[in-house]
């Protein structure tokens, strides 16, 4: 893997209960970006109290969180991942030397660890979408959280989505521009302290991120 130290930008939404434990995760060589995106229950104090850098966005959206972290960011090459205990940051080092040995993105196909920890209404329009972009020759079966990537492709790649379409229109690009892609199983757990996701926790919240999808595979 890359001597150079790798930035993970991880957007944020009250997830106090959760910052400890994610950022106590990472490993070595691995520095958080904590792009706060409202929160009121401390969530940047608590991720700054641990040393990681915080980014504010007030712009309400994963597409804007991440976005902005990819701006804060300055190492080559960059990672992506949820702030709510649900991913291991310690799987994060098999993408990145994906991704120093030639792939141009890899990503996290997640496998839960334990019932519950993906809704059905939240994996069934995962797995929809994952069969209709492989329709276009993208060889990938999870819309996911755990990325890894050049920070400079990313930002060529001009994804434009400020929203939860966000990773959805990243694949898309991906795709036409032809990168290169692996997929690695990561284990997807229970978020911590057993908290419900603002997305795929609810059938609202997944209706949200669905409607936003649809919007970009439509465009």
């Amino acid at each position: 893997m890359t001597a150079e130290p790798v930035d993970v930008i991880l957007p944020c939404l009250d997830e106090a209960g959760a910052l400890p434990g994610v950022l106590g995760a990472l490993p070595r060589g691995f520095r958080a970006i904590v792009v706060d995106n409202g929160s009121t229950d401390g969530s940047p104090e608590i991720a700054a109290g641990l040393g990681a850098t915080v980014v504010p966005e007030p712009r309400r959206g994963y597409g804007a969180a991440v976005h902005s972290g990819l701006e804060a960011a300055r190492s080559e090459i960059v990672c992506f991942l949820d702030a709510d205990g649900s991913l291991d940051p310690r799987e994060l080092p098999a993408l990145v030397a994906a991704v120093d040995g030639g792939v141009q993105l890899a990503v996290g196909r997640r496998v839960p660890a334990a019932r519950g920890a993906w809704p059905w209404h939240a994996r069934a329009g995962n797995v929809l979408l994952s069969s209709l972009l492989r329709g276009r020759g993208l060889a990938v079966h999870d819309i996911a959280p755990m990325r890894a990537v050049r920070r400079a492709e990313l930002l060529a790649l001009g994804v434009a989505d400020r929203g939860f379409g966000y990773p959805l229109e990243l694949l898309i690009k991906v795709g036409r521009a032809g990168w290169r892609v692996r997929e690695f199983d990561v284990t997807y757990r229970p978020r911590a302290n057993g908290t419900k996701s603002k997305v795929s926790g609810s059938v609202r919240g997944t209706a949200r991120a669905a409607r936003d999808m649809a919007r970009i595979w439509r465009a």
